[in-house]
């Protein structure tokens, strides 16, 4: 009989992080669910009996309680060979609009909060040369995407560091998977006022996902047609962007969260 896998995940008490758990737990993992709604994650528990669930109700922008919660799942299951920075909102914003704070909550949330999930974990996983650190991206970091400017600089910047960070892991044989979604149907996606193509239901999401992290995936999209989007998208010359998205529909500037 194989040993349980054990998995770290925050943001889980909604879209993708709630399906990342849910299918962990089909797979039989130990589970640490990290969010700030803690009924979410403690009805999630209860409806897994069967799964050792620990729960933390946690926003990831305190590093300090983050790492207190990392302590504890180490302690009470052992270090885990999943961490999945998955905790991440999305809202519209505009230079001149006095939308300062919206855009550094935004990359407090989707960036730095990323950087804290996996601090307190990487010295030991280092030491153990085990391990995989998981970083929910988004297809929105290839472009700068009118009306979401906060978020396509947050996702961007969380690619980035996930590609540097893999490099720097590299030596110690710790992997670092990046995903970037596509349009995925979660809460966050529910209020878009424009249409969504490829849009993918959450749990199928969260089976390719989980599969690409398990094969080691050093980067991969889904639905897999928006990594085809994203590669054009990359190389569209700078003129021809502008002019495509210059009117492009905008999420509108009203807050729009999911964990």
């Amino acid at each position: 009989m194989s040993t349980p896998q054990k998995v770290f995940i925050t943001g889980a008490s909604s879209g993708i992080g709630l399906a990342l758990a849910a299918e962990y737990a089909r797979r039989g993992a130990i589970l640490g669910l990290v969010a700030r709604r803690g009924d979410a994650l403690a009805a999630f528990r209860q409806s897994h009996p069967q799964n050792p669930i620990s729960i933390y109700s946690v926003d990831v922008r305190d590093a300090e309680a983050l790492a207190e919660a990392a302590a504890h799942f180490i302690a009470q299951h052992g270090l885990p060979d999943i961490v999945i920075a998955n905790a991440g909102i999305s809202r519209g914003a505009a230079t001149g609009h006095g939308d300062l704070r919206t855009f550094r909550e935004v990359m407090d949330i989707n960036y730095f909060g990323m950087v804290a999930t996996f601090e307190p974990f990487v010295t030991a996983m280092v030491g153990a040369k085990k391990g995989t650190l998981v970083g929910i991206a988004s297809v929105a970091g290839v472009r700068g995407l009118p009306g979401s400017g906060a978020y396509s600089a947050s996702k961007s910047a969380a690619l980035k560091y996930l590609e540097a960070l893999r490099v720097e892991m590299r030596p110690f044989d710790v992997g670092v998977v990046t995903i970037a979604p596509g349009y995925i149907r979660t809460p966050m996606t529910a209020h878009n006022p424009y249409s969504m193509p490829f849009l993918m239901d959450a749990d199928r999401f969260a089976v390719k996902a989980a599969n690409a992290v398990e094969r080691r995936t050093a980067f991969a999209v889904f639905p897999w047609q928006m990594r085809i989007v994203a590669m054009l998208l990359h190389i569209l010359p700078r003129w021809l962007y502008d002019r495509a998205f210059e009117h492009a529909p905008r999420k509108p500037r009203t807050t729009v969260e999911a964990e």
